[in-house]
């Protein structure tokens, strides 16, 4: 078994990393996708700002490994991938695992918002004004709360970082070649 956790800020590629795993037989699970689940059984819409509280309240309500624990029980397969790792106690919970690999995604923080702003657009949602306003929203999740979210604190405890600063043809060759590496 290898599973690969993905752990990065806001736009970093996580999702576009998972995109490759997943394009080469990775089983994926999003442990954001606990979150939406709950957002919608309440009739809330799902934003960036409802995830949080959401999440922050499920912590304090069943422990701060709880997303977790939740899509640990829904893996399947022997090749697997969890995107939005971001609590250490996550990563502790998941080091249990056979061969688990916490892989960071990073990008400059003016490429994670100018990649925000086009996603928001092509939704025709709001975003952001500035640069400044998208880093303060950023800031919201890198708490020092063990029920809220850790986002330094769980890239600093990254096997492996990769810098997406490219394109994707640039991010699925690190991806690929990180898997080979694995593999290995």
């Amino acid at each position: 078994m290898i599973v690969i956790g993905i752990t990065g800020k806001n736009c970093a590629g996580k999702d576009a990393t998972a995109d490759v795993l997943e394009s080469v037989g990775f089983e994926r699970h999003s442990l954001s996708d606990a979150l939406r689940a709950e957002l919608r059984a309440r009739g809330v819409p799902v934003t960036r700002e409802a995830l949080i509280d959401v999440g922050i309240e499920l912590r304090e309500a069943e422990g701060p490994a709880v997303l977790a624990e939740r899509m640990m029980r829904l893996m399947r397969t022997d090749r697997v991938c969890l995107v939005s790792v971001r609590s250490p106690a996550e990563v502790r919970t998941l080091r249990r695992l056979e061969r688990f690999h916490l892989l960071a995604v990073a990008a400059p923080a003016s490429v994670r918002f100018a990649r925000e702003r086009a996603r928001h657009h092509e939704r025709q949602e709001s975003v952001p004004p500035t640069l400044e306003a998208f880093l303060a929203l950023e800031e919201r999740e890198n708490t020092h709360d063990e029920n809220a979210q850790q986002l330094d604190a769980t890239i600093d405890m990254a096997d492996e970082t990769l810098l997406n600063e490219g394109d994707l043809d640039e991010l699925r060759a690190q991806v690929l070649a990180l898997l080979e590496s694995l593999d290995g």
